[in-house]
Order: C-alpha cells, then sequence, then structure tokens
C-alpha cells in the first residue's frame, strides 16, 4: 500500500476540484491503481468511498484500466453498505454494462446487485438510477432482465423521488 496515496485520499473532500485532482493523479501515476483499488474495495477502510469516488473519475476516462480487476470488482459489489460508495460503484456498473466487455459471470454478479439496490428502500436515488440504467444495458443480451426490470419500475415508480421516476420514465419509454 502506498502511504502518499492513502493519505491524499484520506485528506480528499467530496467537492469535484479534490475528487478530480486525485484522478490526475492516479491517471499520472498509473502504477498506482492496484493500491486505489484496494481501499476502494476494503468497505472496512474508513476512506473507502473517497477511493470509489476517485476509482469513478478515473474509470469514466480509461473504463479498460479495471478489466484485469473485473471479477474482484464484481465479487466486492454486494458489500457496500455506504451509500456514496454505491453512488460510485453503480456509477461504474453503469460504464462497464454500456462499453464493458463482461463475461456471463460478471453479468449476472452486476445484473443481481442492480437489482438488490433498485428494490431496497434505503438504496438512495442516484445510486437506483444507475442501477436501472445498467441493468437496460445488460438487457439487450439478457431479456428476461427486461421482464424484472419494467415490473419493478411500474410497481416502485409512485413510491420514489422525481428524480427516480424520472429515470423511470425515460427507461419505460425505451423498453415500449
Amino acid at each position: 500500500m502506498n502511504s502518499e496515496l492513502y493519505t491524499k485520499i484520506a485528506n480528499s473532500t467530496a467537492h469535484r476540484a479534490s475528487r478530480d485532482e486525485n484522478a490526475e493523479h492516479i491517471l499520472a501515476n498509473i502504477y498506482l491503481l492496484p493500491d486505489l483499488l484496494e481501499i476502494a474495495l476494503h468497505v472496512g477502510d474508513k476512506n473507502h468511498h473517497k477511493a470509489c469516488w476517485i476509482l469513478e473519475l478515473v474509470l469514466e476516462k480509461h473504463l479498460f484500466l479495471l478489466e484485469k480487476y473485473l471479477d474482484v470488482f464484481c465479487n466486492s459489489m454486494s458489500k457496500y453498505t455506504n451509500q456514496s460508495a454505491m453512488r460510485s460503484i453503480s456509477k461504474i456498473s453503469m460504464f462497464l454494462s454500456q462499453n464493458g466487455t463482461l463475461t456471463p459471470f460478471q453479468e449476472q454478479k452486476i445484473t443481481e446487485n442492480c437489482l438488490d439496490w433498485i428494490i431496497n428502500d434505503t438504496t438512495k436515488t442516484a445510486t437506483k438510477a444507475y442501477a436501472i440504467r445498467s441493468l437496460y444495458a445488460l438487457s439487450t443480451k439478457n431479456h428476461s432482465i427486461l421482464v424484472d426490470l419494467k415490473r419493478i419500475l411500474i410497481d416502485d415508480y409512485p413510491k420514489n423521488s422525481s428524480a427516480y421516476r424520472a429515470v423511470a420514465r425515460e427507461i419505460l419509454k425505451k423498453i415500449k
């Protein structure tokens, strides 16, 4: 573990400038990616959510960097309880679902976790929105996802926020 990187992550904030600075640091020093992943995937670390924020920005630019860590990433998804980390992990899942070359195992893990997130009443709206978009993208390969997704969106529509309803309307229009 790179102690300088850990200190940078621990001292970072949710402000976009801080997250961008750290993401640029990782991209300029790509050898630090395994250390960033180690922190992000270790949900017991008090700073894992901050590492997830940075990881999201790194992968938004260069998704291929996650390629050799995909199985570990997919196996770790269900362990997150921190809402801030879950938001970033669900956004990374959306990137992967829309642009990644996933194995059937990886698709299954992302599908299971996204379904869990959207049906969980305690999951925040942003995480649900990314999960919905992930599931829709995955449904192009697995049409059975579409049946579950449509049912959930229709059933949960009145129970959720206006932001959730906007995403649900967008995806339901695409489904019909």
